[in-house]
């Protein structure tokens, strides 16, 4: 009975996680733009997305910020959780204090804080003729900003779990620091650094709120693009391109859960 109760308590709670998804997927086949009337099967909202230059321009800001600010944060936050090890018992623990701030604190109050930053920085640099414009650039900062801590959350257990003395074993034969590095340590911490890749790719594939701050006028991407829709009314042409975005991260996922099973030792003769 105990048993029962539990697959039936685990059953609902996936029933409100995708139910929502499954209505979008089926939504974007639908042959009516209207939600409430089913006009059948089709695939020409999966046409028209890719002839609509607006959604295609969103979509390619979306992913090439997604991209650089995971490739960049997940570098830096590396570096960083390198730098931790080194430190102190102590000073590690503040730091990471610090660290966990961001993670913890609200969106709204880091998008705000990123937008004054940029306005302080462009009225300080006015006076020498330069200006700061909002765009590409001041999104992409603040979406590094705010993805370093998920890195280095994820990329230091990893460096934790390390056997220093194979590092030093390298160093023994003659290898320099940075090839130690490059051959011993970066293949063990390997699946904590794609972990902090993923996670950075996929929070900065949708953000919203520090996007809604610090982009500028004429810029966009998907979250902000959605969000001026919903007044309009969303198109149809949204819902393909969600779907086809859950089902490439449901791919990316899947790919990458299958690359991180353990092959099976090799027999001894």
């Amino acid at each position: 009975m105990r048993k029962a109760i539990s697959r039936i308590y685990l059953a609902f709670i996936f029933i409100l996680l995708y139910a929502p998804i499954a209505v979008l997927i089926i939504l974007s086949f639908n042959n009516s733009r209207t939600r409430a009337k089913w006009g059948g099967w089709t695939l020409k909202w999966y046409l028209s997305m890719f002839q609509d230059q607006v959604i295609m321009s969103a979509l390619w800001n979306t992913l090439l910020i997604a991209v650089l600010s995971a490739l960049i944060s997940t570098i830096l936050g590396l570096m960083a959780s390198v730098s931790l090890l080194a430190m102190k018992h102590k000073k590690r623990s503040i730091v990471l204090s610090l660290l966990n701030i961001p993670m913890l604190n609200a969106e709204i109050v880091t998008g705000i804080s990123l937008m004054l930053i940029f306005i302080a920085f462009g009225q300080f640099l006015s006076h020498w003729g330069y200006m700061i414009e909002f765009g590409f650039g001041t999104v992409l900062i603040g979406h590094i900003t705010f993805n370093i801590p998920y890195t280095v959350l994820l990329i230091m257990p990893k460096l934790r779990q390390i056997n220093i003395s194979t590092y030093e074993a390298a160093l023994d034969l003659g290898a320099s620091r940075w090839l130690a590095f490059r051959k011993v340590i970066i293949p063990d911490i390997m699946p904590g650094v794609l972990s902090g890749f993923l996670l950075a790719f996929t929070m900065s594939l949708d953000d919203f709120v520090i996007t809604h701050f610090t982009k500028g006028p004429g810029f966009d991407t998907l979250s902000t693009k959605i969000y001026t829709e919903v007044r309009k009314g969303i198109k149809p042409e949204m819902y393909a391109l969600s779907t086809l975005l859950f089902a490439s991260v449901l791919l990316l996922i899947l790919l990458f859960g299958r690359g991180r099973k353990k092959k099976p030792a090799p027999e001894l003769v």
